[in-house]
């Protein structure tokens, strides 16, 4: 049996839009902290970056029918934060940073959700000491299955970035090369939920 081109076009794109539509069960998912992560990129010294991540967390994605109509909701300690320098994180927790002891908690509240394909583009409202800006997380959704538990479990990778200062983090200093800890920051999500019984 012949198949023509066009015909073999049409059948090796239906995986792929098939994969591409993001389909999420209605339900609240809590997020789980045990296999989840956010962290966090920064440069420095201008020729590299310095990584970190917040230790505790926690949140929820209410997924409507609607994708469009589903809320996310995340709270994140400020003080949990580590990038693997115990003097690092003490200045980072100080007033010249995230001022920990005043603004204990960082938070995300979603606003509006766009399907994108097999991603998702989700405005919301980023709190950062005391501070609120709009952001939108560029999510790409990883898909949902049973764990070996029964927890009806999804997943997806989101990121933004922001600039600190936006955000009252505005502690600098200068080296020959220019400032010791650059403005823009790529804040990443790798989030794994499960359905709320």
């Amino acid at each position: 049996m012949k198949m023509s081109l066009a015909t073999l076009t049409v059948a090796l794109a239906l995986p792929v839009l098939s994969f591409a539509k993001v389909q999420i069960a209605p339900g609240t998912y809590n997020i789980d902290p045990m296999h989840s992560k956010i962290g966090f990129e920064i440069p420095h010294l201008v020729i590299s970056t310095v990584e970190g991540k917040f230790e505790k967390f926690d949140g929820k994605i209410v997924a409507d029918k609607d994708l469009a109509k589903s809320k996310v909701e995340v709270n994140i300690d400020a003080a949990s934060i580590n990038t693997a320098v115990e003097k690092r994180d003490e200045h980072l927790k100080s007033p010249d940073f995230f001022d920990v002891a005043k603004h204990a908690k960082l938070s995300f509240v979603s606003k509006k959700v766009t399907v994108t394909g097999n991603g998702l583009k989700i405005q919301g409202a980023l709190t950062i000491k005391g501070v609120s800006k709009d952001v939108t997380l560029d999510a790409n959704y990883l898909g949902q299955v049973k764990d070996g538990y029964g927890n009806e479990k999804i997943a997806f990778k989101a990121k933004t970035k922001i600039n600190r200062k936006d955000f009252g983090l505005t502690w600098s200093n200068m080296v020959e090369a220019g400032p010791v800890v650059g403005d823009e920051v790529e804040i990443q999500l790798n989030i794994q939920a499960a359905l709320a019984k």
